[in-house]
């Protein structure tokens, strides 16, 4: 049986330690940004989330989702496509062009959606970690 002082026992310790002290340090300077204060005062919830969204914020989200199906798994598919075809260009092409277009869906997605859902979720998420970490 290995005896601690010739483990590395009080170094990972001590590193953890650390670890921890460095995580509390960076989240009490998080908590004294206005962003923060507000969030952790006001009690942020999600119940923006119970109201029903309109059907701009529903086209939104879809181009959201769609954009996922146009982006990695179109150009996986392209790719097959083009060694199946043993056509280069149709990658070296439109591998790039299909990633355009999917992060210009995204954008759509997002504008359409709006930041109000956005906003809601992340303050709801740094006040639920501030919380928890401090």
């Amino acid at each position: 049986m290995p005896s601690i002082k010739n483990s590395n026992c009080w170094q990972i310790v001590f590193e953890r330690f650390y670890l921890l002290n460095t995580i509390k340090k960076l989240a009490n300077r998080i908590a004294q940004t206005k962003f923060a204060v507000r969030a952790i005062n006001e009690g942020a919830d999600l119940s923006a989330f119970k109201e029903k969204p309109t059907a701009k914020s529903f086209l939104g989200i879809f181009l959201i989702c769609f954009s996922y199906i146009i982006g990695l798994p179109a150009v996986g598919f392209i790719g097959a496509l083009s060694i199946y075809w043993n056509k280069p260009l149709l990658i070296i092409i439109g591998g790039p062009l299909l990633m355009v277009i999917a992060h210009l869906v995204f954008l759509a997605g997002m504008y359409l959606a709006g930041g109000k859902y956005v906003m809601v979720f992340f303050r709801w998420a740094t006040r639920v970690t501030l919380e928890k970490l401090m």
